[in-house]
């Protein structure tokens, strides 16, 4: 253990460095070019194996994608702010995804954790008194900003590929670092599922910083997580002039707007908590002109995958009944989705055996009642468990100057070796893992 805290501990100035860099150059899913060049790089360094972009990423099964000129502007953002060339082209097309692979040689299961990389949109405060506009780091991004803690997560990831190397010839089985682009929105893990990057883990830990858990604490398998579907509704119908012939005219904000308050109503299921939002209506083109066009940007929430599959096909013969009440056309677009999840037990024994034996908590729980998000991870941890395996979520306590998702969100740095030590303790004694703990 003391051999760890002192790898750790010469790293920490390290850790800061790069949590800093990865917030002030923050960059919203599938855009991560600058920060995935950084991370192979620092990874090829360290000796891992790597598997880059298109070799993890399934195309086809990514949700969310901007447009191609968008990606194209970005990735030369990128370039500009310094992302590595020799490594940006396994990213580029918004293939922003790394798996870092460590063959021990020895025998043993293989254990993966999964970290996400991406920014929100979001622009981040410029206000004095918040700490990384005060000190420098801040986004120099406009509309990107880490107001959710990825920056910490990338960090932690690349901070347990260090030390755990350093300490290979104490290792067994095979570890695997996944960086994952795109999580907000929850748009990510599905592709890298698809590619099938963890079809071989055995074991399988997704982290988290903060979320409303106390500095201190850990809670070593969170199952709050809510099955969720995210949906674009392109609404077309026809335009007229809204005094001279407005009979002439299909109109399409109407068709939204019916779609809007009839969704807001399917949120009873037995089976549990459902739940709908209507995020944006956007539509029409002026006051005297009927609507030809209308956008809705919709979700659904479920306790449970049934519940959530349930209310998200209601929701699609809503908008379908919607649109032909206004004789509009309708096109849904997927742009996002999550499962629920539960964490296998014996693994979330395993996580909460070795954290108290480590002793750097002040209180570890297997699980804790919070507000119900979601989560993508929640489909590498199913994957892993319809394979046999084990997967767990574990969430780090954290102090922060603002809630998740606001413009003055920041963490307390000293979270990160934390993570780090336990990360790297069950990579270290997972061996002594048998199942039925």
């Amino acid at each position: 253990m003391n051999t760890l805290s002192d790898l750790i501990s010469a790293r920490l100035a390290q850790l800061k460095s790069w949590r800093r860099e990865f917030h002030h150059y923050a960059e919203s899913g599938w855009l991560e070019f600058r920060t995935a060049t950084r991370v192979a790089d620092e990874l090829h360094k360290l000796g891992y194996q790597l598997q880059l972009g298109r070799e993890v990423i399934d195309a086809d099964a990514r949700m969310g994608l901007p447009s191609e000129t968008v990606l194209k502007q970005q990735e030369a953002r990128a370039l500009q702010q310094g992302a590595l060339p020799q490594w940006i082209s396994h990213f580029s097309g918004g293939f922003c995804g790394i798996v870092a692979t460590l063959e021990t040689g020895r025998p043993g299961p293989v254990i993966g954790f999964r970290v996400d990389m991406d920014a929100l949109d979001l622009n981040e405060s410029q206000a004095e008194d918040h700490l990384p506009q005060r000190e420098g780091f801040a986004s120099c991004n406009p509309g990107m900003m880490h107001a959710c803690g990825h920056d910490g997560h990338t960090t932690i990831g690349l901070g347990l590929a260090s030390v755990l190397m350093a300490m290979k010839d104490q290792l067994s089985g095979t570890i695997k670092i996944i960086f994952q682009p795109a999580e907000e929105g929850v748009r990510g893990a599905r592709a890298m599922v698809a590619a099938g990057v963890v079809d071989d883990v055995d074991l399988f830990t997704a982290i988290h910083l903060g979320t409303g858990v106390p500095a201190g604490e850990l809670v070593c398998g969170s199952d709050s997580f809510l099955a969720t579907t995210k949906l674009d509704v392109n609404f077309t119908g026809v335009g007229a002039h809204a005094g001279g012939r407005p009979e002439e005219g299909r109109n399409a904000l109407l068709a939204a707007a019916q779609a809007t308050l009839a969704l807001h109503g399917l949120t009873q299921h037995s089976g549990g908590v459902a739940r709908v939002n209507v995020g944006v209506l956007q539509a029409g083109t002026g006051r005297n002109v009927v609507p030809d066009c209308a956008l809705l940007k919709v979700e659904t929430r479920g306790v449970t995958n049934q519940v959530n599959d349930d209310i998200y096909q209601q929701a699609l013969r809503v908008i379908a009944g919607a649109a032909a009440m206004y004789g509009v056309e309708h096109q849904v677009t997927l742009m996002g989705a999550a499962r629920s999840c539960t964490p296998t037990q014996p693994w979330v024994d395993f996580i909460h055996q070795q954290a108290e034996a480590l002793g750097v908590f002040d209180s570890v729980v297997d699980r804790k009642a919070q507000a119900a998000g979601s989560e993508d991870a929640t489909y590498m941890m199913e994957r892993v468990k319809q394979r046999g395996g084990q997967a767990s979520y574990a969430i780090f306590g954290c102090d922060l100057a603002a809630g998740h998702h606001n413009a003055k969100f920041d963490f307390d740095e000293q979270v990160m070796p934390v993570a780090i030590a336990m990360l790297a303790t069950l990579a270290l004694n997972q061996a002594q893992f048998g199942g039925d703990q």
